[in-house]
């Protein structure tokens, strides 16, 4: 992941495409509890962190695919199994996504709401929403594929969102909550997994080298115009070693190296960025080890399963695959995974504790 923080000020004058650095300070949240709906934490130098806002894939999306027409979804059960009553709102999680334990954390609020949930309210748009949508990723042919939200898309919410926030709080507030929120992107995986890989679309245009290359520019630009990058070890994920691991089912080694290779790439973007936005702090914050140390390393963690997912077989079961017909492990605490791509909120809570420890002192 990537964090950018805006060390300048907002001003009512500012326009939309400034509003959209805003500040990237994912790294305090281990720091802090839940204080209730109305709090906010002052951080260093009397900086506020009024908001949270995702972007990218399924990780952060908070339910926004509910009403697409897609097969990317899961607003049924047993999705939600742990989320306030076993209400399944279309997070791909048992529970808590990483939108909601930053929230929760930094004392905003305790859960972050989809920008296109039918139900979302004037006070909720004040605290920060998610943009994402299960399925999307950098290249711009993902979401096509899935018939999703597109990362480009997703920043034309994020506008309209902007205009929305004005008409309630007015322009220099809305400025203030845009320009010193948290920025949230998770986005990439699917491009590998999905669209090169398992689908293969791209692999008759490019080499995995020349791929990579497409996902960092137009990561690149993306964070430019908002956030921040990573691709996770997607290759240990149980579907991926279902489809590329072979009988034995092991980490499928190709995926695993083109994770790597595009977050070497995305990693040298960062002095370029620093020098274009001087105003700015960006920090390349490293996913795929942690993630790769749970999996390998199991029993530090209090895990059991890290090879499948909680979800019927564990093997292949994802998003409808995923349904009210199908068992689920008795105790999804001893699983890593949820399904056979999204971790167990148990999972979310330790990978963020891992980046909060290495990477906090950033921020200081």
């Amino acid at each position: 992941m990537r964090f950018i923080k805006n060390s300048s000020s907002s001003s009512s004058s500012s326009s939309s495409n400034d509003a959209l650095l805003g500040i990237m300070l994912l790294l305090v949240m281990s720091f802090f509890h839940y204080k209730g709906a109305e709090a906010v934490i002052k951080l260093p130098g009397n900086m506020t962190v009024p908001a949270v806002f995702a972007f990218g894939d399924s990780i952060v999306d908070q339910g926004n695919n509910n009403d697409l027409k897609t097969l990317v979804k899961c607003n049924f059960p047993p999705y939600g199994k742990e989320f306030k009553g076993g209400i399944p709102t279309g997070r791909f999680s048992n529970a808590k996504t990483p939108p909601d334990l930053i929230a929760e954390e930094l004392g905003i609020k305790e859960f972050l709401p989809a920008y296109l949930d039918p139900h979302l309210e004037a006070k909720d748009l004040q605290t920060g929403v998610s943009f994402a949508s299960g399925g999307a990723g950098f290249d711009p042919q993902t979401a096509q594929l899935a018939s999703v939200i597109s990362l480009s898309q997703q920043i034309e919410m994020f506008k309209k969102y902007i205009n929305q926030l004005k008409g309630i709080v007015g322009e220099e507030k809305a400025n203030f909550i845009i320009a010193n929120g948290i920025h949230l992107v998770v986005a990439g995986s699917d491009d590998i997994a999905n669209t090169y890989y398992t689908i293969g679309i791209r692999r008759a245009q490019y080499d995995i080298n020349a791929y990579t290359d497409l996902m960092v520019s137009s990561a690149s630009d993306f964070i430019q115009k908002n956030c921040s990058f990573q691709c996770a070890s997607n290759g240990c994920v149980p579907s991926q070693r279902t489809l590329g691991g072979g009988p034995a089912r092991v980490c499928a080694e190709n995926y695993n190296q083109a994770a790597r290779l595009a977050n070497m790439k995305l990693s040298s973007q960062i002095d370029y960025i620093r020098q274009k936005y001087p105003q700015s702090r960006v920090t390349y914050v490293e996913i795929y080890d942690p993630l790769f140390d749970l999996i390998q390393n199991p029993q530090n963690y209090g895990f059991e399963v890290v090879d499948r997912g909680c979800c019927g077989t564990g093997d292949i079961e994802v998003v409808i695959l995923c349904n009210k017909y199908t068992e689920t492990c008795p105790d999804d605490t001893k699983f890593l995974f949820w399904d056979s791509y999204h971790p167990t909120e148990k999972g979310y809570k330790i990978l963020v504790q891992q980046i909060l420890q290495k990477y906090i002192n950033n921020f200081l």
